[in-house]
């Protein structure tokens, strides 16, 4: 068989295979050349879910005839020159046109800022359809139609239109987060209308546009630095959670990326604090010299490498631990939003001591209500010996407030001076402009997790010896990985050895983990660091362990506290970091202000 050089059309076409996987990746390569020219306002309309029609309209730059006519060959592109070692544009691969002209039909429409009339371009599945004088606004405008009609077998492998549309939307709030002083607008025939509206340098209100108002009240401000490298942006509570990581955004230097590396850091500095199969929401920027990022791994750009992985991975982990240990105590305010909604007017009115329920008592009380409560029951913490209200269980009464409880200093304490304890789990604290309620067996298991947990990284963990070491065998690079990890791994209790090309000797296992499936344990961490190359997985079993222990450790449900061991647990509360949220990711407390009690009484 001979060797044939390819058409320039078919090397194009196979060029969009990878550059064009779907409309979504037209649309985020139109939108980064849109950007790229200095757009400050961007429209895409589309229809089909993308198949049938995206048009791309921007204010940017502009092209006069020549640089359109260049536009839509390969490897044409004025974004670099010799080198990529220091590439500071979102395109610059020189491919995107060409492959989407290829598989499309394909018309491009530009005026430069200044010129006399624009021009258009056309291609049609890789035919050049040739240049002609067209009138114009200054700026581009890209239309795409019949998107794949010359690859009919990719058409087949296209979601639904709906499914299709999703997609562009994700890629559209992708690029709206990164450029928050550019306005976006996504319409067309099968969608409502979206717009962004441009937010200058408030970053954090265009996150707000694209996450919910919901993130600008429970987002945790991130600003680090190591070694010339500088990461910012915003962090979500721990209580503030989703089902999924599509709520999680990366940009490295501007650029929105999908990498494993930063998506297992993320994962990683909230192990400790998210629930079971939830999963944070974070925007977060990366910026750093150029020479330090490949962003060439591949034609879609999305992924990159680093030249240092582990810097980067401990920048990410760091800061956002260090920005829960400063401020991630508070509680998240959809917590707040679920009390306020179970105290809506309709559930009071359906009580049962409403007037509907006893229309011959407008309150709903007799005098039976007021009768004195048995003396033997004696007293409790918020109670006193007198008669009393018997309709009223004891453990939901609270002390009268007394001029000495208002002049409590506690008062002043972000969490406040203890008030009440009722059914016996939870208590009720008074502070400077509302109150807070807490759950007392979350709050304390938070506490003695987090003592455990000090103690545990202050030395080296207890190892339990095994009287013959168990040889796990391995492939040769699984082996190189885990030797890499030896020193880490013996801090936590497990002593490994190289045995051999294709094996690994395990010595000493974690005591804490009692007897332990050594050969499962090791192979577990070879798939993670191979996966994600970390091994956060023993120190996840250690700290679940850990978190057990704090469980059954903890004040329990059901026991009466004393006013001082209220407020002690109160001000341990404010003392700890990751205090808003006990170690199964559950909310500690949650808060009501009191503006928010006014709301309720139509006070304000």
């Amino acid at each position: 068989m001979s060797i044939k050089h390819l058409s320039e059309t078919l090397i194009n076409q196979i060029a969009a295979g990878e550059v064009i996987e779907r409309p979504a990746s037209a649309v985020k390569e139109l939108v980064e050349n849109a950007l790229d020219a200095g757009a400050t306002r961007i429209e895409i309309a589309t229809a089909g879910g993308g198949k049938a029609l995206i048009r791309v309209t921007d204010n940017g730059s502009g092209m006069d005839a020549a640089d359109l006519e260049l536009s839509v060959r390969r490897h044409c592109t004025s974004k670099i020159d010799r080198s990529l070692d220091d590439i500071r544009t979102l395109g610059f691969r020189g491919e995107a046109l060409p492959s989407i002209g290829s598989v499309a039909r394909l018309a491009i429409t530009s005026r430069p800022a200044g010129a006399g009339e624009g021009a258009q371009v056309t291609v049609t599945g890789g035919r050049p359809g040739g240049l002609r004088p067209a009138p114009a606004n200054p700026g581009t405008v890209v239309e795409v139609r019949d998107l794949f009609f010359a690859t009919p077998a990719r058409l087949k492998f296209m979601k639904s239109e709906r499914a299709e549309a999703a997609a562009i939307t994700e890629v559209v709030r992708r690029m709206a987060i990164a450029f928050p002083a550019v306005r976006f607008v996504l319409s067309g025939a099968d969608r409502t209308t979206t717009e962004f509206a441009a937010t200058g340098e408030d970053r954090l209100a265009r996150m707000a546009q694209v996450l919910g108002r919901d993130f600008r009240d429970n987002a945790i401000e991130i600003d680090a630095e190591r070694e010339g490298v500088l990461l910012t942006g915003f962090a979500g509570l721990p209580t503030f959670h989703r089902g999924n990581s599509l709520h999680q955004y990366a940009f490295v230097n501007g650029r929105p990326v999908q990498d494993r590396q930063i998506l297992s850091a993320i994962r990683a500095a909230y192990a400790e604090t998210m629930p079971q199969g939830r999963h944070p929401v974070a925007v977060l920027s990366l910026t750093l010299d150029p020479h330090l990022v490949d962003v060439n791994v591949h034609p879609a750009k999305s992924d990159v490498r680093f030249r240092d992985p582990g810097l980067v991975r401990g920048l990410f982990v760091g800061a956002i631990r260090e920005a829960l240990a400063r401020d991630g105590s508070r509680a998240a305010t959809t917590g707040t939003g679920g009390l306020m909604r179970a105290f809506r007017p309709e559930t009071a009115r359906t009580a049962p001591w409403t007037a509907a329920a006893s229309p011959s008592r407008p309150l709903g009380l007799g005098a039976e209500a007021f009768s004195p409560r048995p003396a033997s029951a004696g007293p409790g913490f918020g109670e006193t010996p007198q008669a009393g209200f018997s309709g009223i269980p004891p453990s939901a009464r609270a002390a009268p407030a007394s001029a000495e409880t208002q002049n409590d200093p506690a008062i002043a304490h972000p969490l406040g001076a203890a008030r009440a304890q009722i059914h016996e789990n939870y208590i009720v604290a008074q502070t400077d402009d509302g109150l807070v309620i807490v759950d007392q067996h979350a709050a304390h298991e938070r506490l003695v997790f987090e003592a455990m947990r000090a103690a545990l990284n202050s030395r080296p963990l207890p190892a339990q010896g095994l009287l013959i070491p168990e040889v796990v065998d391995l492939p040769e690079e699984d082996c190189d990985r885990l030797a890499a990890h030896a020193a880490a791994f013996s801090r936590l209790g497990l002593g490994i050895e190289r045995f051999g090309p294709g094996a690994i000797a395990v010595r000493e296992t974690p005591a804490m983990l009692g007897e332990v499936d050594a050969a499962g344990l090791v192979r577990q961490l070879a798939d993670e660091l191979a996966a994600w190359d970390t091994a956060d997985g023993l120190t996840g079993r250690l700290d679940h362990i850990a978190a057990t222990m704090a469980c059954h450790g903890s004040v329990r449900a059901g026991r009466r506290l004393k006013p001082e061991e209220m407020n002690a647990l109160l001000r341990q509360m404010e003392a700890t970091p990751g205090s808003g949220q006990c170690n199964h990711g559950r909310p500690t407390y949650i808060e009501l202000k009191l503006s928010d009690i006014e709301r309720l009484f139509g006070r304000s």
